[in-house]
């Protein structure tokens, strides 16, 4: 499988890491070429507003939008929620995302960088193990519509969720070394929408 990771901003080298061991080896995105080549696509924490108005800057904000609704198979992480999610909150006013999960997220809903934590989470991937999960800055789910899988709360919010081809999660998978969710991604969501499409 051909995964790209979106390297314009935020922690590409810790998704690389979790997909290399997952026995992924990807390929950095930061033109519209890198992009046609890949099959899926990983989009980082970072700054959502940053990421958005650098992938317009580099051509590839409208590609990735059309790749997404045409159902390619895409994880984001913390910004990467932000941007696939068809209703910000608190968003800046030129702020745009790439759509394709229908919920509302509101950003830095767990509060500022000081308030950042950790912790042990269930998600439902068939397993009883928790998930470490590494909130920063973190956005949380406000909305759900229609076709929206829960995948794990914390306080009675989503911050994974599931939609066919996507996934996306509040927190950081890439820093722990808990590969779960890199494996759920390319396990159970991208090799079955792949799978559906051929």
């Amino acid at each position: 499988m051909k995964v790209g990771v979106l390297a314009l901003q935020g922690d590409v080298r810790e998704h690389f890491s979790a997909l290399i061991a997952c026995g992924v080896y990807p390929t950095t995105i930061r033109r519209r070429a890198e992009l046609d080549a890949v099959e899926a696509l990983v989009i980082p924490g970072g700054e959502s507003t940053t990421i958005s108005q650098l992938a317009k800057s580099f051509d590839l904000f409208q590609p990735i939008r059309d790749r997404i609704s045409h159902g390619m198979p895409v994880y984001g992480s913390c910004a990467g929620m932000i941007l696939l999610a068809d209703h910000i909150l608190d968003a800046k006013a030129d702020q745009e995302s790439f759509g394709g999960l229908d919920i509302t997220v509101r950003r830095n809903a767990f509060g500022r960088q000081v308030d950042s934590f950790e912790s042990d989470i269930a998600f439902a991937d068939g397993t009883p193990t928790p998930v470490r999960a590494v909130f920063i800055r973190a956005p949380w789910i406000e909305k759900i519509g229609s076709g929206i899988e829960i995948l794990a709360e914390v306080d009675a919010h989503p911050v994974a969720v599931r939609s066919k081809s996507i996934l996306a999660t509040s927190f950081h998978p890439e820093l722990t070394g808990d590969h779960r969710i890199h494996r759920y991604f390319i396990e159970e969501v991208a090799r079955g929408a792949l799978q559906q499409v051929q």
